[in-house]
């Protein structure tokens, strides 16, 4: 049984910076507003015409193999985890095969939103554990400014997600101290409608139907999301994955050297880190510069913490999601 490890990270963020004084312009809102509730400052938009969910996602790729030292025809598998695809199909996965000229490699589209980067690298690791595969990029990345509404009556969700990508290689590991451990996955899909986006035509209501309709009141196809209740099951199934993941690699929360938790809200973070009695230093969050980027935040977040220096080798780094779906998961690693 072969082992993983992640060999090079890489991310990309567009140079558009939309702060909160900036959304206040656009909808009825204010810089305290927002932080009081997310903590977030000021989050990257995609300017239109020069970045693509895929087109991100291959500039964080480029980074994370040249930093693998690798060639990119040595990848033989591209697993890309996204909510906000180019086209319904084909999904980004291939896009990326052919953008970085890379051999005739398999290409995986997940979709599992916030959660999308933890599942997407627990497959990863499955598939160098059999065996399979020996390099694997691993991409998640988001463009959610495009289907924003930036008008008050979207700002519930509107002020909180940015654009971006984040990209590892994960590769079978030489070193048996530097490995992934163990990945946990779950779901809860009777709570699926309390995050959700309804696809047009794929739902009670065909494209055709909202022409006819020309209805401006419309919000049957704005992102819906039960805030407090999300939020309420975020911090129990976050506690509960993290333990799971500690508890069957014997550990405790006094192990963890780092935790990069999905960047969905920072009350969130600080809930889990004040229960798992965590130092600012144990934990690192960059939602207050970038908003929830949702798939690509976690690997986002892993690139700045490492190219800080906040990692280092033999460090136990613990990464934990939760999203729309309900899905949840955690991955334990040594770095």
């Amino acid at each position: 049984m072969h082992k993983a490890h992640i060999r090079g990270l890489g991310f990309y963020v567009p140079p558009k910076v939309v702060t909160n004084d900036d959304l206040s312009k656009l909808m009825y809102t204010n810089d305290a507003w927002i932080q009081e509730r997310t903590g977030i400052r000021e989050r990257r938009f995609a300017v239109r015409g020069e970045d693509t969910t895929t087109g991100m996602g291959v500039k964080a790729a480029k980074i994370a193999i040249e930093r693998a030292g690798i060639d990119k025809n040595e990848i033989d598998f591209i697993i890309f985890a996204t909510l906000s695809p180019d086209y319904y199909f084909p999904g980004p996965g291939v896009l990326v095969q052919r953008d970085l000229e890379i051999h005739t490699a398999g290409a995986l589209d997940v979709r599992n939103q916030c959660s999308g980067f933890v599942y997407a690298l627990s497959v990863a690791d499955q598939y160098i554990r059999s065996g399979m595969y020996k390099n694997i990029l691993v991409i998640g990345s988001e463009l959610h400014s495009g289907g924003l509404d930036l008008t008050t009556r979207g700002r519930g969700v509107s002020v909180i997600f940015g654009d971006g990508a984040g990209a590892a290689v994960v590769s079978r590991s030489e070193d048996e101290q530097s490995a992934i451990l163990s990945t946990h996955l779950h779901s809860q899909g009777q709570h699926a409608e309390e995050l959700a986006l309804l696809a047009p035509g794929m739902g009670s209501r065909w494209v055709t139907d909202i022409l006819e309709d020309n209805n401006p009141d419309d919000e049957s196809y704005l992102p819906y999301m039960n805030g407090q209740f999300v939020f309420k099951n975020a911090v129990v199934r976050f506690s509960e994955v993290i333990m799971e993941g500690l508890g069957a690699n014997q550990m405790t929360p006094a192990d963890i050297d780092m935790l990069i938790p999905h960047q969905a809200n920072l009350r969130i973070a600080q809930f889990i880190q004040k229960k798992f009695g965590l130092k600012d230093q144990q934990v690192y969050n960059n939602i207050m510069r970038y908003g929830n980027t949702t798939a690509a935040s976690i690997p986002i977040a892993l690139t700045e913490a490492w190219e800080k220096g906040l990692i280092q080798k033999g460090s136990t780094v613990v990464l934990a999601a939760f999203g729309s779906g309900f899905t949840w998961g955690s991955v334990i690693m040594k770095w």
